[in-house]
């Protein structure tokens, strides 16, 4: 199970205490490494162990991802800015994806989490400690997997796959003009940071240097570990839980809302009502 572990002062309004019987487990590393490709193969693999997965990852939530999108294409985006965008993007995932989940027995797989946010924000030049706290709220998962490559290896895949990015060259903030130059300076910094993070976040290291096939094997006896206390639930089972789990949190509030109208409608207000005791006393 996972144990309701934040980093910090955890999700607001969150007050559940007992263990939650999925598992979350995370892949990290810088771009190039194959994070997708192996969440892809994961995927199938956990499912054909009879569990029912959720994977997720950066800027796919409904309330921010877009939104996270677009202003990086118009490389409009300053660090405090990001940061927090990153953040909401990770609260509603937490809310609404990953927590739900975990609730209904998924083992969540996430392609990145907190770690490469904190990475990226301390090589831009943001306070170390400030941008741990924004992050407290964040789950902390049953395992962290952080496929690890050289610059040496990274840079042909990179190129091979779509070449140099923007933002993972770290154009924005580099004094230098040239990609290449500054891709180098930027994943440097950032293969420096993964580093510090090891044992801080207790990282499993995987060489993402070998084969897919490798790398796979690798990754399947890492989760088997994590997963070999886990009872199986299936894909159907799941659904139904997740749906019952979804359609709690759609009530709630709105069993808060009707209590409220009910009250207000059952009788006077609070000063109304002492009035009427003080008429009552002889």
């Amino acid at each position: 199970m996972t144990e309701i572990r934040f980093y910090g002062e955890g999700l607001a309004g969150y007050t559940r205490t007992k263990p939650l019987p999925g598992r979350l487990i995370v892949l990290e590393g810088t771009d190039g490494v194959g994070r997708s490709t192996q969440i892809a193969l994961l995927r199938e693999w956990v499912e054909s162990q009879g569990y029912a997965v959720q994977a997720t990852g950066l800027k796919r939530s409904a309330l921010a991802g877009e939104g996270i999108k677009k202003a990086m294409d118009g490389h409009t985006l300053g660090n405090i800015t990001a940061n927090l965008f990153y953040a909401t993007d990770m609260v509603d995932r937490l809310e609404k994806v990953i927590i739900p989940a975990l609730r209904a027995g998924f083992v969540v797989l996430t392609d990145r989490y907190i770690y490469s946010i904190i990475a990226r924000a301390i090589v831009r030049g943001v306070d170390p400690v400030w941008i741990r706290d924004v992050f407290g709220f964040a789950l902390a998962p049953d395992a962290v997997l952080y496929l690890h490559a050289d610059l040496p290896h990274l840079i042909p895949r990179v190129l091979n796959a779509r070449g140099f990015d923007y933002w993972e060259s770290g154009m924005d903030f580099l004094p230098q003009g040239d990609y290449f130059d500054a891709f180098i300076e930027y994943q440097s910094r950032l293969l420096a940071q993964f580093e510090a993070m090891v044992e801080e976040y207790d990282f499993r290291q995987v060489d993402a240097t070998q084969s897919i096939r490798e790398v796979f094997h690798t990754l399947i006896d890492e989760i088997g570990a994590t997963l070999a206390d886990m009872k199986p639930v299936s894909p159907k089972k799941a659904e139904k839980e997740l749906a019952g789990v979804l359609a709690d949190m759609k009530a709630a509030p709105a069993k808060k809302v009707e209590k409220e109208p009910a009250e207000a409608a059952s009788g006077a207000t609070a000063e109304e009502e002492t009035k009427k005791k003080k008429q009552k006393k002889p």
